[in-house]
This record gives C-alpha cells, structure tokens and sequence, in this order.
C-alpha cells in the first residue's frame, strides 16, 4: 500500500483509506463480516479509518475501536465527525452555529466518540457538515483551538456538503483546519477548481469521500436497482437520480481497461490527482478492501485515458434528494 502525506499533519497515510459508514448505516451490515473485512484491510497496509458518531449512534466508531485494540502495535489513523446538533445534513445557509455546533456540545461529543473508540485521543475529528459563514462567529475559531490544546485530538477538520466544494474554501485559506473531507470522483471533479487549488496552497489534507458515487461508478446500478425502505440510498437514489446515474455510468463503460473494472478505474482516476491525501471508499466485505485497496498498487491511470474521463464531468446543484 502507497502512502501520501496528510498535508501539514506530516502523517503518511494510506492513499486508500477506509469509508465505514455502511457498517453501521446501510442495510445488511453484519458486525463480524465488517470486522473481518476491517483486519483484512490492516494486513493488507491500509492505516487511515473514516468514521463518525452519526454512524449508527456510535456503532462504528466500536467497531473501529475493537480493530485498534486487536492491532496495538500498528499506528491506525482515525478520523471521526461530530455530529450537527439539529440533525440536519446537509447544512443549510441559514442555520446558526447554535443549531449546528456549539461549542460545549462539540466537545461533548468529542467525549462520546473517545468513549465508542475506547481511546484516550484521536487523530482527526471532524464538522460533519459546514458553513463557512460559521467563521464570522468568534466561537469557532475558540473552539477549535481549544480542541487541539485540549490533547484529545490532534487536528480538526471539515466535511463538506454535497456537491458544495466552494463552500470549505474560506475555511481552508482561514488556517484554522488541517483537513476536508469531500465528494471527488470521475462526475464530481469541481473541487479542482477552487478548493484543492487552496488546500495546496495552505498544506490541508484532501479525504476523497463517495469515490463510486454511492454506487453508480461501481457500473452495477440499473434502473430496476432497489433498496430497502430503510437504506438511505432508497431515499437518494429517487427514479430521476437512479436514470441520469445510470445514463452517465453507462457512457463509461466503453473506456473500462481490459482486465479492469469500473470501480478499479473510478479509484485509479483519482489516485491521479495529488492534492489527494487518501481516498475513503466504503467496504464491508473482504473481496471488496482486497479490489479496492489493489488500485494503489496498480497506480494513477495513464495520461490519455485521464484525459478522456476529464470529459465526463457532470456538475450538479443540492436539491431535496441529495442529501
């Protein structure tokens, strides 16, 4: 497993992490399967574990801390998120730093994910969603310093909204946060435009989260594809979702590599860009860490086929199904 420095942090993480969400927020997660799938992924070299309270009300954040206590010899990076007060993802422009994090509640919650992970500190903690109107308010930057001063994380972060990248990059140019986290894959290439550029520029960390597109670049999706009322991707992909996913995954399948799969290209085309610290697929399965973690092996794609993908951007604006 290559590794890529963590901007300023100076970490060597792995350039494919691991996304948890689906082990405590889709359906048919199964505790030891995911366990099983998160040693395999150790073994295999991958150090950089995405996780968040919000994820099953703390369920993979124990998970994660039973990996760490079963590899008490191996520098595991882990990154978690606080959850918004209100609940509400994504942030909207209009909601206050009272409805979203106030700073007593932050570290509250810093608290509850050290108690899941069974860990003292952690390495990164993260806003699970943004606004960076929240900078106007002195308490932020309090609270975000007194974080790190505090011992029980060693750098905070932001994740950013869906289809949003523009909204993180005063954030970033502020020098307050060492990372962000953000939606970047073959369709989603708009954070190249201003907040990588500044991330850059200010030495953040990038987490390259929804790599497949929450499934359409794995090429499975068809317009029949269901889920269970009680997976979120039921509610994401809606019919008009579901049909322009389908339509974009398909124009890409002519430009599949032999002996390759889209998910390895989807992966492949992002290990491209190095502004990229790690990329966080989710993975519940052993097959599953084994293909995706083989793409840092095999490398960034070759420059014409890069190029060629380049073309299939597709910019998209938060509607009420986007989440």
């Amino acid at each position: 497993m290559k590794t890529r420095r963590f901007g300023r942090t100076g970490w060597q993480v792995s350039e494919i992490g691991y996304g948890m969400w689906g082990m405590a927020g889709w359906t048919g997660s199964d505790d030891a399967e995911s366990l099983a799938a998160l040693q395999r992924a150790i073994d295999l070299g991958c150090n950089f574990f995405d996780t968040a309270w919000a994820y099953g009300d703390g369920h993979s954040e124990e998970l994660l801390g039973q990996a760490l206590r079963a590899n008490p010899g191996k520098k595991l990076y882990v990154a978690s998120k606080v959850p918004p007060k209100n609940r509400r993802w994504p942030s909207r422009r209009e909601f206050t730093l009272d409805e979203s994090y106030p700073p007593e509640y932050v570290a509250e919650y810093v608290d509850k994910s050290l108690k899941n992970l069974g860990a003292d500190s952690m390495d990164l903690i993260q806003y699970h969603t943004w606004e960076d109107r929240w900078l106007d308010d002195v308490r932020t930057a309090r609270t975000i310093e007194n974080l790190r001063k505090s011992g029980k994380v060693q750098a905070v972060g932001i994740s950013i909204n869906r289809w949003e990248p523009w909204n993180g990059v005063r954030a970033v140019k502020s020098g307050l946060i060492d990372a962000v986290q953000v939606i970047y894959n073959i369709f989603d290439q708009n954070p190249e435009d201003e907040l990588f550029p500044a991330c850059r520029a200010h030495d953040v960390g990038v987490i390259a989260r929804v790599p497949f597109d929450e499934g359409s670049l794995t090429g499975t999706l068809t317009l029949q594809s269901t889920w269970p009322k009680n997976d979120w991707r039921s509610t994401y992909f809606v019919p008009e979702n579901l049909r322009t996913s389908v339509e974009h995954a398909d124009a890409l399948k002519p430009l599949i590599p032999a002996h390759s799969s889209m998910a390895e290209m989807a992966l492949r085309f992002i290990l491209n860009n190095p502004d990229v610290s790690t990329i966080i697929p989710g993975m519940r399965k052993i097959r599953h860490v084994e293909a995706n973690l083989a793409a840092s092996e095999l490398g960034p794609l070759p420059g014409a086929l890069h190029s060629e993908l380049q073309k299939h951007r597709w910019d998209r604006e938060p509607t009420e199904w986007s989440q």
